[in-house]
């Protein structure tokens, strides 16, 4: 009698094991308990500021690549930079173009510097110019990349911190089960699998949110080592222009040139 009985609540166990598991996710989540409730909530907002940040860091990163391909093709041809910082006053994505506008200022400055050195030797001139241009392009690419790698920090801690979280809220959910095990006095498979099932959503939540964030990190920090390189590279070009084109020796006229432009 005793094992006729046993059989039939575990029939009935059965039953409702299979109910439980023939349940959308939303509704395990709705029977959980509070710890894995709040687990899952802080899973959401960690979900909702990194896909926030990817969808920006994203948008930033795209406009920034056109402005700077366009930016490269309007620099390299054309030899006018005053009118090169006209048509690129509506480029505001770009940081070879902050660089550009860096660098074209320092070099506006070149009358107070012949001022400041009180000289007309060329090569102390341009060692003071390019000392003040190779300053302040170093201080706009720092500036750059921090304004690039502003927030990737989030990402990354998101992808280290989210499944442990998920797996904390797992092990709450496990403890619980077991204790409700231990006031009933039954440890039967029926009793044990939903409470299981609904904390295992925490670790399954956590790695969902955890994946993308460390995709997109390591995605966004190559971009921003990319884009330093570029910057690198710009400078380097921007002060060897300034060397060769705009400081270069005037050419002596020659002697027979002269006696003909005399006369």
């Amino acid at each position: 009698m005793n094992l006729l009985l046993n059989n039939m609540f575990a029939l009935q166990g059965v039953g409702a094991m299979d109910e439980t598991f023939k349940s959308s996710i939303i509704l395990m989540i709705v029977h959980a308990g509070w710890m894995v409730k709040f687990v899952l909530l802080a899973l959401f907002v960690f979900s909702l500021i990194s896909w926030t940040i990817i969808f920006m860091k994203w948008m930033m990163f795209r406009r920034a690549k056109q402005e700077s391909v366009y930016f490269i093709d309007l620099f390299w041809s054309n030899t006018e930079w005053s009118k090169i910082k006209t048509e690129c006053d509506d480029l505001r994505a770009s940081p070879l173009v902050h660089l550009f506008r860096a660098g074209y200022a320092e070099f506006a400055q070149l009358p107070k510097i012949r001022a400041l050195v009180q000289t007309e030797d060329r090569a102390v001139i341009m060692q003071a110019l390019t000392f003040n241009i190779e300053r302040a392009l170093k201080k706009i690419i720092n500036q750059e990349g921090n304004q690039m790698e502003r927030a990737l920090s989030f990402l990354a801690t998101t992808g280290n911190t989210a499944p442990f979280i998920g797996l904390f809220g797992t092990v709450w959910g496990i403890m619980e089960s077991f204790r409700g095990i231990g006031l009933k006095g039954a440890a039967n498979l029926a009793v044990v699998a939903p409470g299981i099932s609904e904390a295992l959503i925490a670790t399954a939540a956590g790695l969902v949110v955890a994946i993308p964030a460390v995709m997109a990190f390591n995605f966004f920090n190559n971009k921003v080592g990319m884009m330093r390189s570029e910057m690198e590279t710009f400078a380097g070009d921007f002060v060897h222009l300034v060397e060769r084109q705009f400081l270069k020796p005037k050419r002596p006229v020659p002697k027979d040139q002269g006696e003909r432009i005399t006369q």
